[in-house]
This record gives structure tokens, C-alpha cells and sequence, in this order.
């Protein structure tokens, strides 16, 4: 276990805070920081996030801050734990008060639409140099859900400095929540964000009434979809069959616990899209994504049938079974051929 560390985790929703549970229980001094005084005060007084982690005690360790500033004083590493539309906001107040390089650990799983920055890069551009040591991304198949309840778990920390990425690793690893290193921090951002628009279909799927057959079939050509961009891209194709890539997809698409599932879900049972985000009360991240990927695969000229589909139910009006129906009927081809790197 590494030494003992202060750490501010930016962001108290359920990812945020099942986070600071890992690091609690490695025994650092965690500042998480929420912008509601009430949900701050009831980590202090209650040790309790009922909202997001209903039913779980917070370690006595985590302190809730509603002052960024403070939360982030006199520190040299923050975890980024906010939806990928607030990173901007969150850093840009960051970047007015600190004087230090920090080492920034992000936690989110998007790409910004119009931009198509990957969040690494929107660190960068919001950051001056001289403000980030390093950049490392902790990202796989992990519910805050089970993470919360100290359940196995397996991620992988990812960037161009190992001794970075290996420092995060030691900070989170324990007996329940295992961290591997992986240098490839295009592939593991990828794969975390593009995994959410394959969910999306998989909700879809299962809310039209589909069966395994179905969504096992999303799952694997998604892959590949994911796996085609993402190597045009600069990430290796190794990193598609490992955690970040088909573990995430995997639990991402299977379980009630994914927010962009239950999205899908709700979408293929007939709600709109906007009946479906006020219904969540939560971000679902996938369907930013879904928009970033669309324009994305059309700048690489990558072909990504199921994303376009997705991107005409969520922005086109389209309608989810005729897409579905679209997808089974697309002109033969053979799997190899079409897996082809």
C-alpha cells in the first residue's frame, strides 16, 4: 500500500464518492467537494450520501468540502470526478486560484461533441502547463454500486508517465479493488467513453423486447466499431480486449446498475429522449458521446453502423425498432473482413 496522502476527489455523485470509499479505506485524508451545502453537510454530520449511494456509511476519513478552494489547498493531486460537460467549468476555477502543478487524476467517461477532445486533451487545453505534473485516467468495469459495497473490482490506470500511472495505482489498490497500468491513455479513454453508446443500443435492444442473441450481437460489432476509431485514432488494439474495452462493455451493457443502459432501456419501451434524461436525474454520458462519436467516425471515415443509428433515434427523431430492423439488414459481409484493422 502507498503512503499515507491527501487527496481531493472533485465531484460527490456516486462515482466521486464510492472513490473516496476505496481511498478511505486506505487510510488517506479524502476532501470530497460537492457544490450543494446540504449533500456536503449531510457527509459530515450523517457520513451518508443518500441520494447517490443510498444505505452505505461513509468512512469517518472523507470530509465534505463546498469550498473548491479549500478542498483543493495545499494539495499535488486531485481526482476529477465531475459529468465531462462540467470538466471545463470545474478547472477553469481551479486554474484562478492555484499556484502548484497538480497531478489530475480523471475518473469520467466521455468525449466532447463539436471539439471531439478526449478529456486528457481538455485538461491540457484548460490547464496551463505549468499547473499539471501529469494526467492519469482510472477507468474499467467498475458500479460505484459495488465499489461502494467493497465488491471486487478490477481498473486500470493509464498514462504517458508510468511513474504517474503506477503512483495511482498504489493510492487505490487494496484487496477489493484491484488496479493494473496501461500506457496506452488513447485506447483506455476511448474504449470508456464509446462503450456507453453500445449500452445505449444494448438498453434499446432489451426495452424492445429483444433477447441475448440480440445484444450479444451489439456487444461484438460494437467492439469492433470501437476498436476500428479507436486505432485510427493512435490507441493499440490490444487495449480493446482488455478492461477498458470489452470489460467495460460487458458490464456497461448487461447491468441494471449502468445509467446508459436503463437510458436505452427506457428509449426502446417508447419515451422520448428528453422524458428519458428528466426521468434519470442523473448524466448520461452516452448520449453526448453518441453525437461526438457520429461526427467523429465521419472525420476518420471510419464505419460505425451502430453509432449511426443511435445518432438518428437520440437526434434525428428516429425510431428505435426501424433502426434496430436497419441494423440486421445492412448488406452481407464477412466478419474478419469487416474486423480488419
Amino acid at each position: 500500500m502507498s503512503k499515507i496522502e491527501k487527496v481531493a476527489v472533485l465531484g460527490a455523485g456516486s462515482w466521486g464518492t464510492a472513490l473516496s470509499i476505496v481511498l478511505a479505506d486506505n487510510g488517506h485524508e479524502v476532501r470530497l467537494w460537492g457544490h450543494k451545502p446540504d449533500q456536503i453537510e449531510e457527509i459530515n454530520q450523517h457520513h451518508s450520501n443518500q441520494k447517490y449511494l443510498p444505505n452505505i456509511e461513509l468512512p469517518n476519513n472523507i470530509i465534505g468540502y463546498s469550498s473548491l478552494e479549500e478542498a483543493v489547498s495545499g494539495l499535488d493531486l486531485i481526482v476529477l470526478a465531475v459529468p465531462t460537460k462540467a470538466i471545463r467549468e470545474v478547472l477553469g476555477k481551479v486554474r484562478s486560484f492555484q499556484k502548484s502543478p497538480l497531478t489530475i487524476v480523471h475518473v469520467s467517461k466521455g468525449i466532447e461533441p463539436d471539439t471531439f477532445m478526449r478529456i486528457s486533451e481538455m485538461i491540457q487545453e484548460e490547464l496551463p502547463k505549468d499547473l499539471y505534473e501529469s494526467i492519469v485516467v482510472l477507468s474499467g468495469p467498475s458500479h460505484a454500486e459495488e465499489v461502494a459495497l467493497r465488491q471486487p473490482t478490477t481498473v486500470t490506470s493509464s498514462s504517458q508517465n508510468i511513474t504517474a500511472a503506477e503512483r495511482v495505482q498504489d493510492l487505490f489498490i487494496n484487496q477489493h479493488f484491484r488496479v493494473y497500468t496501461n500506457p496506452d491513455i488513447i485506447g483506455v479513454e476511448i474504449g470508456g467513453a464509446l462503450k456507453n453508446i453500445i449500452a445505449l443500443a444494448a438498453g434499446i435492444s432489451d426495452g424492445l423486447g429483444y433477447g441475448d442473441n440480440a445484444k450479444a450481437a451489439l456487444m461484438t460489432r460494437g467492439l469492433a466499431e470501437i476498436t476500428r476509431l479507436g486505432v485510427k485514432m493512435g490507441a493499440s488494439p490490444l487495449t480493446f480486449a482488455g478492461l477498458t474495452g470489452i470489460g467495460d462493455l460487458i458490464v456497461t451493457c448487461t447491468s441494471v446498475h449502468s445509467r446508459n443502459w436503463r437510458a436505452g432501456n427506457l428509449l426502446g419501451k417508447g419515451k422520448s429522449l428528453q422524458e428519458v434524461l428528466d426521468n434519470m436525474g442523473m448524466v448520461v454520458e452516452g448520449v453526448r458521446t453518441t453525437k461526438a462519436a457520429w461526427q467523429l467516425a465521419k472525420k476518420y471515415e471510419v464505419n460505425m453502423p451502430i453509432t449511426d443509428a443511435l445518432y438518428g433515434v437520440l437526434f434525428n427523431n428516429g425510431n428505435a425498432k426501424a433502426a434496430v430492423d436497419e441494423l440486421m439488414g445492412r448488406v452481407k459481409t464477412h466478419e474478419m473482413e469487416d474486423l480488419t484493422i
